[in-house]
């Protein structure tokens, strides 16, 4: 498998990490509810339990997020691409060969001028 496959399932897994942090989330807060709603009265160390994971795990989620998101928004799949600078590349070797083509034709031009000239009595 390709390094950007892995990175794409290493950060599907991070999202679904992030997902079942958040059901835990609300299974914190339906417990916390549930408790203050108890005839019995609130079990102050249960509540303070499920708060304090609660408030861990939305900062876990928070940070995961953030990181996902700032990952996304680096990446760029043609990052490593080398079409333009080969295309460039051929184009500028198509301009040098044209060039090249017409220095030949002018230095044909210039030889067959010099050989007419040459051809023509000279007289003082």
């Amino acid at each position: 498998m390709d390094p950007q496959g892995q990175g794409q399932t290493t950060s599907l897994q991070r999202l679904q990490n992030v997902e079942k942090r958040i059901v835990r989330v609300l299974e914190l807060a339906g417990g916390v509810m549930e408790e203050m709603a108890n005839p019995s009265g609130t079990r102050k160390e249960l509540v303070n339990s499920h708060c304090t994971e609660f408030m861990q795990l939305v900062k876990d989620i928070q940070v995961t997020l953030r990181e996902e998101i700032k990952s996304a928004c680096e990446y760029r799949p043609f990052e490593k691409c080398d079409y333009v600078p080969r295309i460039s590349n051929e184009i500028c070797c198509k301009k040098l060969e044209y060039v090249i083509a017409q220095l030949d034709e002018m230095n044909q031009t210039i030889d067959e001028s010099g050989e007419g000239l040459r051809s023509i009595p000279m007289e003082l």
